[in-house]
This record gives C-alpha cells, structure tokens and sequence, in this order.
C-alpha cells in the first residue's frame, strides 16, 4: 500500500523535524538574554551561516544540487523574502515573550495554512480537518496565557509579533508545497530560500537606527558579539544544527503531505519547547498550559487517524475499480 506508506513516512519525517526544531527557540532565547544580542542581527547570522553549511555539503557531496534552472529563480527570490520576514518576526518574538509562548504562537500558522492551502492550493478541508485546527489553535491560546488580559497588557508587541510570525509561517509552509510540485529537490529550495534570505535581513540590519520602530538597526549591530567565541559557537550550532535539520525535514515532509497536514503536525513543536524552556531556562508551565499542549497532540493524533482511515478507503475503492475494469 504505497500512498499509506508514504503518509506514515511524512507524519515521522514531520514530527521528527518538529522535535528537532524546537531547540530553535531555545538557542535564540540564550543568545538575546545571556548575549543581548540584537534579534535582527541574530537573524542574520542564522542564515548565513545556515547557507555556509549548505554549501559546505551539498558542494562537498552533491554539488548538483546547488544548480537551480533561471526559471525558478524569481520563485526562489520571493520565497526568500518570505523566510526572512519571518525569521525576524519570529526572533523578535522569543526575544520579547519568551521561547515557549513565542513557539506556540507561530502555530497559529495550522489554521491560516489549511485555509490558504484549501483556497490556492485546491486541498481537502474536511471537518476532522477544522476540528484539528481548532484544538491546535486553542492549545494555542492556552499555553501562549492569550485568554488573560495581563498577557495582552504585558507583552502585546511579542503576542502580536508571534500571530504575525504564523502567517508568515503558512505562507513559507504553501510555497514549499508549491516548490515540492515544480519539482525542485528540498536540499535546493533551502539553501537558495535561506541565502536569499540573509541578503534582505542584511539590508534590513544595515538601515540607520530609528527607522524601524522598536527594532534595532544600524551597521554596528552586525558584529555586535565582536570576538566573543563563545556566541559565534552558539550562532553557529543553531543554524548548522537545529535550522538546517529541522527545516531540511520540513521541506521533504511537504513532498509526502498536504501543507496543511504537515503544519498541523509540526504543531506539537511547542510541546517540545515547552519541556525544554522549563528545564533548561527555567520558563515554567500552568496546568492550563499543559492542558493546551494536550489539546494540540490531540488534535494531531487526530488527524492522524483519520488520514490513515481516508488512504485505506481510497485504497479499497481503487482495488474495486482495477477488479471490476478486470472483470469487464
């Protein structure tokens, strides 16, 4: 049964990228409290060195995969835009909420995913589907504390960053499915998405500071950790270990799932960083914070059970038809 193995190859490859990329959050968080470095600096770095790695190993090991056709350039370009609007939302987002709320407020991105994807991209939204979503995105708004006025009052500009940051994320998420159907290998698009994208956050770190409202700009902000090794490192392990991996298996799971079922999968990410936050920064949970990380592997498993049901049943009724056809 090839179509339902290749469903349960994407839901593994998938929660495996999300379990890889929720130390994301993690490294950020360190870098702009122990470092106060800059968010859109941080950005910057991730990305590039996040390219250096890629060309590293695809240059050392499969060389043709860093040739792309012109024709998908442009394509590249503007998904690149995409990436690093949203890396610095997002960064800008840990560094004011912290790394468990942040990551849970990304995957507001599972309900603006399905319904793009079900308007552009042609993809079933059943009712299972809009249950799914709705448990994830009201995980979403427990454990991110959104049902309290004082999370509002607080921290409005990181709560407002992090839903930002989601839609962005469901766009990147969209275009990688489309990148899947041009044909263009996951190893490829990302190398170029990412290279593309640390030239636009470059333009946006070297504007004069104050042009950005609430935002840290100007030429000194990109060396801002000077010759402090033990940043750089950090800088580094983030973007040749948890950015390249888990976006890496990110964008082969878009080759095996709908976009809209990747992202509601990803969405237990932030059961991860949650875990993480709290035993490595101390960042702790509520009961109704843990209720919302259930209600999200709820509605994960969820779907999961039902995207299997649907594949057997395609499965049965495509059997019947090569009978019946055999018969006749």
């Amino acid at each position: 049964m090839p179509h339902e193995s290749n469903l349960a190859r994407g839901y593994v490859i998938a929660l495996s990228s999300a379990a890889i990329l929720s130390t994301t959050a993690i490294f950020i968080r360190h870098l702009t409290q122990a470092y106060h470095m800059p968010p859109l600096a941080l950005a910057f770095w991730r990305d590039v060195f996040v390219t250096v790695t890629l060309v590293c190993v695809l240059g050392l090991f499969y060389p043709i995969l860093l040739q792309v056709k012109r024709q998908h350039l442009f394509y590249l370009v503007f998904y690149g835009l995409t990436l690093a609007v949203f890396n610095a939302s997002w960064t800008l987002s840990v560094s004011l909420v912290g790394a468990a709320i942040a990551t849970v407020l990304v995957y507001c991105s599972a309900g603006f995913t399905a319904l793009l994807g079900w308007w552009l991209l042609k993809e079933r939204l059943d009712w299972v589907k809009l249950v799914a979503i709705g448990f994830s995105l009201g995980g979403c708004l427990l454990v991110s504390g959104a049902l309290q006025a004082e999370a509002w009052r607080s921290s409005l500009p990181g709560v407002v960053m992090g839903v930002f940051s989601g839609l962005c994320y469901s766009i990147y998420t969209l275009m990688g499915r489309t990148a899947a159907k041009r044909g263009l290998n996951p190893w490829t698009t990302l190398f170029y998405t990412f290279g593309f994208a640390a030239l636009f956050l470059l333009l946006c770190n070297v504007l004069p500071a104050g042009l950005l409202t609430g935002v840290e700009t100007g030429p000194g902000n990109i060396f801002y950790l000077n010759n402090d090794l033990g940043g750089w490192s950090l800088l580094f392990l983030l973007a040749a270990g948890p950015t390249v991996t888990g976006y890496g298996l990110y964008m082969v799971s878009l080759g095996y799932l709908p976009s809209s079922v990747a992202n509601l999968i990803v969405t237990v990410e932030p059961v991860f960083t949650a875990a993480l936050a709290y035993g490595l920064l101390g960042e702790h949970l509520t009961g109704m914070q843990l209720g919302g990380g259930l209600m999200i592997l709820v509605g994960v498993g969820a779907l999961r059970m039902h995207e299997g049901r649907m594949e057997r049943q395609a499965m049965t009724e495509r059997l019947a038809e090569a009978t019946g056809s055999r018969a006749d």
